[in-house]
């Protein structure tokens, strides 16, 4: 996500953006109007700029855009609500007018940095690199010693999938200032992206000076391993950081540990737990609770970065995660008298709407089911929803019926013993791409543009999941031809099973 620029409400309004803040948390929409037709807006940032943060929290944005409209009415040449609506209509995914209303922002104040930056962040958002790449080149030209503006020129280049472009650039703001965490965060997943996971994985860890991550005290995290680290009787914590994915990729290195003679144990896995426990080399699952006594700590994504310069930098080889026996062959009963070809969809990611950069990148990866429709008349294959969340509620509008047995799964360990009695799992960028991998089933990964670094740049494959394949959009927001192309691969996957009966 590009930078954004925060603004701090005008000195001597404090009292009144208070009210205006609890009458906007109360929902009382008459009185934040009220309020507003009283305070003096004044030069600086907006009184509605001030609710921004809190309608992300509440996702209540579309709340707030109805008192940017209605402020616009006695206001429509005031550019700072033009910005806030751009803004939100961005977050909403109104990309085309939330780019009309940022341009006409920016041509009444040409030189507002702010305003440039977020109209180079709608247009990324919109897939339009190439203008956004034009709106940062006129923000360095402002300012051309504020090396923001070269991280997210840098960023771009990355979302384009110019890698070395990407790298330098980055080198040249961390020159100009070394010791920003997000900077340096952004240029370890370019490094990433581009492969130099060495690096990357060192970079990575500057994620630690940035709040949400591990409270454990740094020096009591564990270090590289290498010939002459002894952990034989170490206890080691390995905790969940960040989302379900990255444990279930990360939970490779954790056979490894074991044989060096670490005691292992996870801590904060909550629905993965039964599957974390059968992981080799596994000791101990503890969901919340205090801490458990340890000698090292290590949260899931630190683990390639310990193991990087060893002689197995990508962990141990799937499959590494394994069903239930007992849940898998309930399933095997219930699935008996399906002889098709029997292929597990995901459409969409959980949007956490709380979450702005999560909830916009939600966007971009997920789908509608209807897209998915051109596959369901294919012969000989049984489509299983693995969907989760709001989105499975667009089962209930499909004229072809995609079986549905998600209502009876209660944990993770329940999907993994689900698709190991499918075929292949189709998937967008979710965690279900991660275990379907991890258990060495065939996967299909429906891939956005500007992909997560994982799944790197220019190939089909992956070196972290062998067994999985990379099907990637063409153009922004445009998933009928990756569907395409998944209907193909699948129809051969289905002639192969018939022909293999």
């Amino acid at each position: 996500m590009l930078s954004r620029t925060a603004h701090a409400p005008a000195q001597g309004v404090e009292t009144q953006q208070t009210l205006l803040s609890e009458a906007f948390q109360r929902q009382d929409m008459a009185q934040c109007l009220a309020l507003l037709k009283r305070m003096v807006a004044g030069h600086g940032a907006h009184p509605l700029e001030g609710l921004l943060r809190l309608a992300e929290a509440l996702d209540r944005r579309s709340d707030l855009l109805m008192l940017v409209e209605a402020a616009s009415k006695s206001a429509p040449d005031d550019c700072r609500l033009l910005e806030l609506s751009g803004t939100l209509l961005m977050q909403r995914g109104e990309l085309a007018e939330a780019v009309a209303r940022l341009e006409t922002a920016v041509s009444r104040r040409p030189c507002h940095l702010p305003a440039l930056s977020l109209l180079a962040t709608a247009l990324n958002q919109a897939g339009r690199l190439d203008e956004a790449r034009a709106v940062l080149d006129r923000i360095y030209t402002l300012g051309p010693a504020d090396p923001s503006s070269l991280s997210n020129i840098a960023y771009l280049k990355s979302a384009a999938g110019d890698m070395n472009a990407a790298l330098n650039l980055y080198r040249q703001a961390i020159q100009i200032q070394p010791n920003h965490p997000q900077m340096r965060l952004n240029y370890s997943i370019a490094l990433l992206k581009a492969g130099y996971f060495q690096q990357g994985w060192s970079e990575h860890e500057w994620r630690f000076q940035l709040p949400g991550h591990t409270s454990l005290p740094m020096a009591r995290l564990l270090p590289n391993i290498t010939p002459s680290l002894d952990l034989r009787g170490k206890k080691v914590l390995v905790t969940h950081e960040e989302g379900y994915g990255d444990t279930f990729m990360y939970l490779r290195y954790i056979p490894l540990l074991a044989e060096r003679g670490a005691i292992i144990r996870v801590w904060g896995a909550d629905i993965m737990a039964d599957l974390c426990r059968r992981v080799a080399g596994v000791d101990s699952v503890q969901v919340g609770g205090d801490i458990p006594p340890y000698d090292y700590h290590c949260p899931f994504i630190s683990l390639p970065r310990a193991f990087a310069a060893s002689k197995t930098p990508f962990g141990i080889t799937p499959p590494y995660i394994t069903a239930d026996p007992a849940k898998s062959a309930r399933f095997a009963t219930r699935l008996a008298q399906d002889r098709k070809l029997r292929v597990g969809i995901v459409w969409a990611g959980a949007p956490r709407r709380d979450q702005t950069e999560a909830y916009m990148l939600d966007q971009r990866r997920s789908m509608q089911l209807s897209a998915l429709a051109p596959l369901f008349s294919l012969a000989g294959v049984s489509f299983y929803s693995l969907q989760k969340g709001d989105a499975a509620a667009q089962l209930a509008s499909m004229p072809n019926p995609v079986i549905d047995l998600m209502p009876a799964i209660e944990s993770m360990d329940d999907t993994a013993a689900l698709i190991d009695n499918l075929d292949i799992v189709v998937s967008v960028d979710t965690s279900m791409v991660h275990l379907a991998g991890a258990m060495n089933k065939p996967v299909l990964l429906m891939d956005r543009i500007n992909p997560c670094w994982r799944w790197m740049t220019d190939r089909e494959d992956s070196p972290w999941y062998p067994s999985l394949r990379i099907v990637r959009q063409t153009a922004a927001w445009e998933w009928q031809d990756v569907v395409s192309r998944v209907r193909n691969m699948i129809s051969q996957y289905a002639e192969r099973k018939i022909h293999d009966a």
